[in-house]
């Protein structure tokens, strides 16, 4: 069968996008399939390295696999929950990494797929809190060619410059979740302002009787981290 130009050049594109898709797809699946494994060996390290406190609660570090797509990690009072994203993204025109070198050199490496990090109170799933708030505190970024980099606070945020340098691998890996840690471990509940707490609803006092619903945030009430940072 002859097919026009214009057919063929449809097909071409066609065929072009969804391999630079599927390839972006692929490295982010094994990126977050390396995540797990990672942070499997640190539940492992941790677990040997307080095996003489069984009977300390307070040092708990459990990794849950939620599906293929999510996991999380609890740790004291906290909860880390890693989620990937099934989708390919392309950046905004307007967007920072749009006007590095790396990605004005060849277009197609701005296409990445997403791994999302957030944190959540670990008794908002113990007493199935549902109107208690999560916290996205950080984001990898990660290529066709295997690179990456990270929107974050803290100690998450990366330069977009070193989108063309940082590959990730297993070391890079663990340097992430560690710094998803500490951040974690350093970004505490704070009570809300009374003004916003005083309030409460004939529901949310009902509902009480079987869960504790009035809503629960690290930072209900105020502004996350200082939002005018420029971090995020």
């Amino acid at each position: 069968m002859k097919i026009s130009k214009d057919t063929e050049g449809l097909f071409n594109m066609i065929h072009e996008k969804s391999t630079l898709k599927n390839t972006v797809y692929n490295n982010t699946l094994n990126s977050f399939n390396l995540l797990k494994e990672v942070i499997g060996n640190l539940a492992k390290e941790h677990k040997e390295y307080h095996a003489s406190d069984k009977n300390d609660s307070s040092t708990t570090f459990e990794v849950s696999n939620i599906n293929e797509f999510e996991l999380d990690l609890k740790f004291g009072g906290d909860v880390l929950l890693f989620m990937m994203h099934t989708n390919v993204f392309e950046f905004p025109r307007d967007h920072e990494v749009m006007r590095t070198p790396y990605v004005k050199e060849e277009a197609t490496r701005s296409y990445c797929g997403i791994i999302n990090i957030y944190n959540f109170i670990a008794d908002s799933f113990k007493y199935n809190r549902v109107n208690d708030i999560g916290y996205l505190i950080g984001r990898i970024f990660i290529n066709k060619e295997g690179h990456y980099f990270i929107e974050g606070k803290r100690e998450l945020g990366f330069l977009y410059n070193n989108f063309g340098k940082n590959k990730i691998d297993k070391k890079s890996t663990e340097t992430i979740i560690k710094a998803a840690i500490k951040y974690t471990i350093n970004f505490d509940l704070l009570t809300p302002h009374y003004d916003i707490a005083k309030f409460v609803t004939v529901n949310d006092i009902k509902s009480t009787l079987d869960s504790i619903s009035v809503k629960t945030g690290k930072r209900l009430g105020y502004k996350f981290q200082a939002d005018s940072d420029g971090e995020m």
